[in-house]
C-alpha cells in the first residue's frame, strides 16, 4: 500500500505567539514519527511567524486562499501569498468555510485547481451534516463534493490529501465510531476506482477528521483506508504530538 500517514493539525481562529511559541515548542520536544508527515493550518496573519519557528520537517499550510493570484478582493490571501512567505499547503473547502460562510462546491473547486496551478498542496475537504448523515446522504453528499474536485485536481493528485470530515463530529465531542469512518473511507476509495482511476484511487491518502483525540487516535489511525487525521481543537494541546504518533 505505502501510503505515507499524514496529520494536520487546523488551528482555526486560535492563537497568539504566546501560544503558538508553546505549541510549536512542543512539536520540537516531539518526539514526531518519522513515518508521519505534520501539516499545521495557521492563522494567515502568522504564517510568516510560524514558518520562521517551526523545523523544516513541519508543513505549514494557510486555512483557506482566494481563486486569483492578486487583485480587489478585501481581507483574502492569494496562493501566491502563501508561497511567498514559505509555506506550501492550504486547507480548502473545510466544513466551517462551507457552513458559515456558504462556499458551494463549484467555488472550492475553483481554489483547489487555483492553488495547485500556482505550486501549493492542498487538504481538501469533504463530509455530511447531521441531518444529512440521518437522511441516509451521507455518500451522497461526499460523492458530489468530490465530483467537483476532480476536474479541479487534473492529474495532480499526488499534492492532494482528501480529509473527509462528518461535519456532526467536529468540534462536537462526537467522534464517528472508527467503523463509520472506515466505511465512508473505503466507500469513496471506492468511488475514486470507478470515477478517477483504480491508481488514484490507491495512492490518495484520506484524512479522517472529527473529534480526534489521543484516546481515539491510535482506534481510528488503525483502519485501513484512514490515512490519517485532520486535527482541531486537540492539535492546540500537547496530546497532538500523541496523534501524530498514533501508529507507532
Amino acid at each position: 500500500m505505502g501510503r505515507k500517514f499524514v496529520v494536520g493539525g487546523n488551528w482555526k481562529m486560535n492563537g497568539d505567539k504566546n501560544q503558538i511559541n508553546e505549541i510549536v515548542n512542543n512539536l520540537k520536544k516531539g518526539p514526531l514519527d518519522p513515518n508521519a508527515e505534520v501539516v499545521i493550518g495557521v492563522p494567515a496573519i502568522y504564517l510568516a511567524y510560524v514558518k520562521s519557528i517551526v523545523p523544516n520537517t513541519i508543513g505549514v499550510a494557510a486555512q483557506n486562499c482566494w481563486k486569483a493570484p492578486k487583485g480587489a478582493f478585501t481581507g483574502e490571501i492569494s496562493p501566491a501569498m502563501i508561497k511567498d512567505v514559505g509555506a506550501d499547503w492550504v486547507i480548502l473547502g473545510h466544513s466551517e468555510r462551507r457552513t458559515i460562510f456558504g462556499e458551494k462546491d463549484d467555488l472550492v473547486a475553483e481554489k483547489v485547481a487555483h492553488a495547485l496551478e500556482s505550486g501549493l498542496k492542498v487538504i481538501a475537504c469533504i463530509g455530511e451534516t447531521l441531518e444529512e448523515r440521518e437522511a441516509g446522504k451521507t455518500e451522497e453528499v461526499v460523492f458530489r463534493q468530490t465530483k467537483a474536485l476532480l476536474p479541479a485536481i487534473g492529474n495532480n493528485w499526488a499534492n492532494v490529501v482528501l480529509a473527509y470530515e462528518p461535519v456532526w463530529a467536529i468540534g462536537t465531542g462526537k467522534t464517528a465510531t472508527p467503523q463509520q469512518a472506515q466505511d465512508v473511507h473505503a466507500s469513496l476509495r471506492n468511488w475514486l476506482s470507478s470515477n478517477a482511476s483504480p491508481d488514484i484511487a490507491e495512492t490518495v491518502r484520506i484524512q479522517y477528521g472529527g473529534s480526534v483525540t489521543a484516546v481515539n487516535a491510535k482506534e481510528l489511525g488503525a483502519c485501513p483506508d484512514i490515512d490519517g487525521f485532520l486535527v482541531g481543537g486537540a492539535s492546540l494541546k500537547p496530546e497532538f504530538v500523541d496523534i501524530v504518533n498514533a501508529t507507532q
